[in-house]
């Protein structure tokens, strides 16, 4: 099993989804549920994480490119 912060964001998610369904059944012991729990939790801390950093890369490449917003799509010839 992957340390969570050597998965990718998506490898993350999808074991995330499966641990809360795991954990919805109730079929599991204490023990077992507290192990996932601790699975989750880091999973979520890294993929955060993770997300920060994508967050900072972008507001850094629209820096350096004299953009200090996302602007949204417009597609100016399809309104005639």
């Amino acid at each position: 099993m992957k340390k969570p912060e050597n998965q990718s964001f998506e490898e993350s998610m999808s074991e995330l989804e499966t641990i809360v369904d795991d954990l919805e059944q109730g079929d599991l012991s204490l023990e077992d549920s507290m192990k996932l729990f601790e699975r989750g939790l880091s999973l979520s801390q890294a993929s955060q994480s993770k997300l920060s950093q994508a967050e900072q890369k972008i507001q850094i490449l629209l820096n350096n490119n004299g953009e200090e917003q996302l602007q949204p799509f417009t597609d100016n010839e399809s309104q005639d």
